[in-house]
């Protein structure tokens, strides 16, 4: 994990050193970097939950980054973990898999 952050464009993400940051709230999961897009972060949240949730945050928004214990699959893979901080008031994205039929269409469409 530690190469993937250090691999990050330089965008003033801080390592945890002490005292949280009173203007972020904190994510934890899986982070990747952005397939496209290189001022962003992808996190899977709760990767190994029942639900996971994939977020997208820009890289600028993101203050402080803790490195925490991975979490174990029941293979015993290790899944490296942080803790994020991400700014108070900054807006990511929430990535929501859906079951393709005609109500969601109709949903979005109309028709």
């Amino acid at each position: 994990m530690d190469n993937y952050l250090e691999m990050l464009p330089l965008s003033g993400i801080a390592r945890c050193t002490g005292a949280h940051p009173k203007d972020a709230l904190p994510f934890t999961g899986y982070p990747r970097q952005h397939p496209s897009e290189k001022n962003k972060l992808v996190l899977v949240y709760d990767p190994l939950g029942p639900a996971p949730t994939v977020m997208e945050f820009k890289l600028e928004d993101i203050p402080l980054v803790e490195d925490i214990p991975s979490a174990v699959t029941e293979d015993g893979e290790g899944v490296p973990l942080v803790k994020l901080w991400v700014r108070r008031g900054a807006h990511g994205i929430i990535l929501e898999p859906f079951e393709v039929n005609d109500e969601i269409r109709k949903r979005f469409l109309g028709a």
